[in-house]
């Protein structure tokens, strides 16, 4: 049977706004304070899935989460009614309510690592919910996100979604951002790498920011997805590059098919790790950027490897960069040589994704990646795929329902919360969800 990449986006929530809360990512440090446009987030969110849509890459969307979330204010001592709950943070402890506030739920790549069924003993699509424990604002994520990745995947003939791994430290899981897949076709078993930062039994890791995924937590989530070892490979991060600020594999690599398009200097023993992928998967590509042509400082200011890697009809593949890759005369000049070089990338395509990218998140953040054959995208709940209808009727929605400025400041005004619930509980119904929020419940 055959099967596609379907990319499933986040959808930028209501409370968007730039606090600095991931020590680590820059981009998200060097624009605390800034004054945010949710409205405007959302729009160029959805202008990127319908432009891809369009071109005929199927294309889905996941839902924000409510925010402030009310519920872990509670949980670490703010007490009242829900109003009460926001003033008495606001006032205490107000980069608690910021935290709380995030929408970093927008970057799904974050959500969940994906295996297809193609490689899959049990023959189901396998998704585990990572549990971002690393930084307390995304950590609360993870029981949302269960919910939602049921009520888009609800059939258990053909998925299985599995909850977070335990919130400790040893199985640190940022999801499919630290997961790469190889394959001939989407549809024929391939060879999964996970990457990971640091182990609890040893070695070397990053001293400057933390190593946020962790060996222990990959080796859980492939055997949760019942993968065979001898096509599984576990990679290291090089600690040097998470120290000048990539906090995610996927700032510094991306892969599709049988490419892996990285930087020099990505991983830790790169030689011999390319040597490996491609003895387990013959006609293994690497394209590999030199430092001297990108630096890693330049990678991460421009979000060159945090892109989408898409294949189109005749083979070929199309690179989804942000528009700061543009912007950049040494790293547009080189990747203009690379489509004139007879690569496998042959194709640019540039988005404004500002709102996301001044949080630190571009083009591959916004995206989770699911194979799935026929069978299996019948089964997706089809109210979320993108199409005219849908775009016209979430611009409708978000039209309704954002704000176009938002600071700190603003959080604490009540009615963000109420704005929130009702325009979530209207997304709901939108998407046929189901009660997918705790106020719903």
């Amino acid at each position: 049977m055959s099967a596609r990449e379907v990319n499933f986006d986040g959808l930028p929530g209501l409370t968007h706004h730039y606090a600095g809360l991931s020590f680590g990512n820059e981009a998200s440090t060097r624009n605390q304070h800034q004054l945010s446009n949710p409205k405007l987030a959302a729009q160029q969110g959805l202008v990127k899935m319908k432009t891809l849509a369009d071109l005929g890459f199927a294309q889905g969307v996941i839902p924000p989460h409510e925010r402030p979330n009310v519920e872990a204010l509670r949980q670490i001592g703010f007490s009242g009614s829900d109003a009460q709950v926001v003033a008495q943070a606001a006032k205490q402890a107000p980069q608690l309510l910021s935290a709380v506030s995030s929408a970093s739920s927008m970057w799904v790549a974050n959500a969940a690592t994906v295996s297809p069924s193609a490689d899959s003993a049990d023959g189901r699509v396998h998704l585990t919910v990572a549990n971002l424990n690393n930084k307390f604002h995304r950590a609360i994520e993870a029981p949302t996100t269960a919910n939602l990745l049921r009520a888009i995947f609800r059939d258990g003939n053909h998925f299985s979604v599995h909850d977070a791994l335990p919130q400790v430290a040893m199985f640190g899981d940022e999801g499919a951002a630290n997961h790469n897949r190889f394959s001939h076709g989407y549809g024929t078993p391939g060879v999964q790498m996970f990457v990971y930062g640091r182990s609890e039994r040893g070695g070397v890791a990053p001293t400057r920011y933390p190593a946020r995924q962790t060996l222990e937590a990959s080796e859980a989530v492939a055997r949760l997805h019942q993968l065979d070892p001898a096509r599984t490979v576990f990679a290291q991060q090089n600690p040097a590059v998470i120290d000048q600020g990539v906090f995610h594999n996927d700032v510094i690599a991306v892969s599709n098919q049988q490419a892996l398009f990285c930087h020099q200097q990505a991983f830790l023993n790169q030689p011999q790790l390319l040597a490996e992928l491609a003895e387990k998967l013959p006609g293994f590509t690497a394209i590999e950027v030199p430092d001297n042509r990108v630096s890693v400082a330049d990678a991460v200011a421009t979000y060159l490897f945090n892109s989408q890697l898409l294949s189109k009809p005749d083979g070929k593949m199309l690179l989804v960069l942000p528009e700061e890759a543009r912007r950049h005369a040494g790293v547009w000049g080189w990747l203009n040589e690379l489509v004139a070089s007879g690569s496998p990338i042959d194709e640019l395509k540039v988005f404004d994704l500002r709102e996301s990218m001044f949080n630190g998140g571009g083009p591959a953040c916004l995206r989770l990646r699911v194979v799935l054959d026929d069978a299996q995208q019948a089964a997706v709940n089809p109210a979320v795929m993108m199409n005219d209808r849908l775009f016209q009727t979430l611009n409708g929605w978000v039209e309704r329902h954002y704000r176009d400025r938002l600071s700190q400041a603003d959080l604490a005004d009540p009615q963000l919360l109420l704005e929130g619930r009702e325009a979530l509980d209207e997304l709901t119904k939108l998407l046929n969800l189901g009660n997918v929020y705790r106020f719903q419940q």
